[in-house]
C-alpha cells in the first residue's frame, strides 16, 4: 500500500519549496497538495499581494470566485512542479483555520506524513504573527517535516 504525504500550499515560494522537497525526498508515496482558504483572510489565503481596497468585498460571492481563481492558479503551479518530477499530484481544498484544517485532513484521510514550509521566525515576530507550521507540528497525529526559510530570521 502506498504511503500518503500531505503538503499544504499557499502559492508562496516557501510552500512550493516544501512541495519540491517532498517530490525530491520521498519515493513511492502519493502526494496530496492541500490549500486552505481561511475566510478570515481578506487576501484569499494565497501568497499573492492583494490591495483589499481594489478587490471584491470580503466574503462576497465575487470574493469567493476570486479566491477560487487564485487557488486554481496555485494548483496549476503545483501540478507543473510535480510534472517536472514525473510525479502524480492530488489537489484538495479546505475552508477554515489553516492549522486546524491541515491537522484534521491528516487525521481524517489516512495521511502518513506532513511536509510544511515555515519561515523560521523567532522571538517577537513569531509571537505577533503566529505559526501555522508550529501549530501543525504540535497537534499533528502523524510525523511532520518542516522546511524552513532561514533568511526570514
Amino acid at each position: 500500500m502506498s504511503r500518503q504525504l500531505l503538503v499544504p500550499i499557499d502559492g508562496s515560494p516557501l510552500s512550493m519549496q516544501a512541495l519540491e522537497f517532498a517530490l525530491e525526498e520521498y519515493d513511492d508515496v502519493s502526494i496530496v497538495a492541500l490549500h486552505v482558504l481561511d475566510p478570515a483572510d481578506p487576501g484569499y489565503s494565497t501568497h499573492t499581494e492583494v490591495d483589499v481596497r481594489n478587490e471584491p468585498r470580503h466574503g462576497s460571492d465575487e470574493w469567493y470566485e476570486r479566491a477560487d481563481e487564485e487557488e486554481e492558479r496555485i494548483f496549476d503551479d503545483a501540478r507543473e512542479l510535480a510534472a517536472d518530477y514525473d510525479a502524480a499530484l492530488e489537489t484538495e481544498r479546505a475552508v477554515g483555520d489553516p492549522a486546524r484544517e491541515i491537522v484534521d485532513y491528516a487525521g481524517d484521510h489516512g495521511i502518513d506524513h506532513v511536509v510544511i514550509g515555515s519561515h523560521g521566525r523567532t522571538g517577537a515576530t513569531r509571537l505577533l504573527i503566529g505559526s501555522v507550521a508550529e501549530l501543525v507540528v504540535r497537534r499533528s497525529p502523524v510525523p511532520v517535516t518542516v522546511v524552513r526559510d532561514e533568511t526570514e530570521r
